[in-house]
């Protein structure tokens, strides 16, 4: 039976994925608060913890990039959601702050090869006008998965403990898996596409099994490699930030309990979903005025990066809801930008590279996320949360300008987005694996 808007279902699939990653990635930032209390664990220690699952999250982005790229996206994104969704059941296990980082370890193993595959399919499946969308809509999973783990979670932990929490959400993914290895093939491989949906998918990409594998050491020598690696490294660090420290943040700081914190910890992530479709949706609109991906994701990007310094004013208000306001404003800033910053890596490399690029310019978010999670529990720890608020507020404004030096000088830039040139790759006169 063939089936209209196919790649819509795909684009369900893939959001469902990273809606589930995120709650059981967040898990953990939400029962915190009980959890730290009860095992006896330091603001230090939970920041190790942390940095455990930032360390397998940093190292396994470029496997996990180069395995979607060797077994295709079905197959990994597959093992990579049982082996998560297994490892994070496993936290309930956990009588002490080791334990707890060997379990958070593991899950940062297998988490990350979800992105991968999804920027992977988003040029199998997708004509370049659609990506940044698509990768919007990633963007938006993990959003909804922050929005739903906080009330999910905290009714969990309040009815039947910390500890069966991690086996709920962690039973999530499996469910998943059925619908994913029942439906997902590549489009010019489905039963159900129809001849209409194919020619419009192919019209503006690249077949994905045509071109092979690129060569490591030719990405490394790229200086947009460089370039989105190093937006990564200085931007990703504030979303690691609000992700795993504003629960903690809401009860210790400004005095919520956990019924309170549910109430309100939802909206930050909920206005992140709202930010990571918007942004995919403006660039998008301006492809369609005439100027090319690369101009349109960076016009996208300048206005959220150089808006993200009032996160400077959270620790000095007195009002309650004016923090979480301005808690709002930030990660809908953030996931405008993040959005964009993705999708700049389908637009100039071919599919063939595209797992294996993401997992090496994720390596900049793994390590700036490592880093800046050791800074924020010993400044915390010792000092308070203000100086972490006024250093977020800077790091999007540098990442965007060494993302701008870097890579803003592709070729691509400089021609229209015509249907002719539209898809050119920085990565077309790379030397390949198959040249050998």
């Amino acid at each position: 039976m063939k089936i209209g808007h196919l790649r819509w279902y795909v684009a369900a699939l893939l959001f469902l994925s990273t809606v589930i990653n995120y709650i059981d990635r967040q898990t953990l930032s939400v029962v915190a608060p009980v959890l730290t209390k009860e095992l006896n664990i330091s603001q230090v220690e939970y920041s190790q913890i942390l940095q455990a699952f930032l360390i397998a999250y940093t190292i396994m982005y470029v496997v996990s990039g180069v395995l979607v790229d060797r077994w295709g996206t079905k197959v990994s994104l597959a093992v990579f959601v049982a082996a998560w969704s297994a490892t994070n059941a496993l936290h309930m296990f956990a009588r002490n702050a080791f334990q707890l980082a060997i379990f958070r370890f593991l899950l940062g193993i297998a988490e990350p090869g979800n992105y991968n595959a999804a920027s992977r399919v988003a040029s199998e499946w997708y004509p370049a006008k659609e990506r940044a969308f698509i990768n919007g809509l990633v963007n938006a999973g993990s959003a909804v998965g922050a929005v739903v783990a906080v009330p999910l979670v905290t009714w969990t932990t309040v009815w039947y403990g910390w500890r069966f929490a991690f086996v709920a959400t962690g039973a999530l993914g499996f469910v998943w898996l059925a619908f994913w290895l029942l439906f997902y093939e590549l489009p010019q491989r489905h039963r159900s596409i129809t001849a209409r949906e194919l020619a419009h998918i192919q019209a503006g990409a690249e077949s994905a099994e045509a071109g092979p594998l690129t060569r490591w050491g030719a990405l490394w020598t790229q200086r947009e490699v460089w370039g989105l690696l190093l937006a990564r490294f200085f931007g990703d660090p504030v979303w690691w930030f609000y992700l795993f420290w504003m629960p903690k943040y809401l009860v210790e700081q400004r005095g919520f309990g956990m019924t309170e914190m549910a109430l309100v910890a939802w909206m930050p992530y909920l206005s992140s979903d709202v930010g990571a479709l918007l942004g995919g949706y403006l660039s998008g609109r301006l492809i369609g005025a005439k100027r090319t991906p690369l101009q349109s994701r960076y016009m996208v990007m300048l206005g959220s990066a150089f808006l993200m310094p009032i996160s400077i004013a959270i620790p000095f208000s007195n009002s309650s809801g004016l923090v979480v306001a301005l808690l709002c404003v930030i990660t809908f800033l953030h996931m405008i930008w993040k959005t964009n910053l993705m999708t700049i890596t389908n637009d100039i490399y071919p599919v063939a590279a595209v797992g294996s690029v993401s997992g090496l310019v994720s390596l900049g978010s793994g390590i700036g996320g490592v880093l800046f999670m050791n800074l924020t529990g010993h400044m915390v720890e010792s000092f308070s949360y203000s100086s972490m608020f006024l250093i977020m507020g800077f790091l999007h404004p540098v990442a965007f300008v060494v993302c701008r030096m870097l890579v803003g000088k592709s070729p691509a830039i400089a021609r229209p987005a015509t249907p002719d040139n539209r898809n050119v790759r920085v990565a077309d006169t790379l030397p390949h694996a198959g040249a050998r």
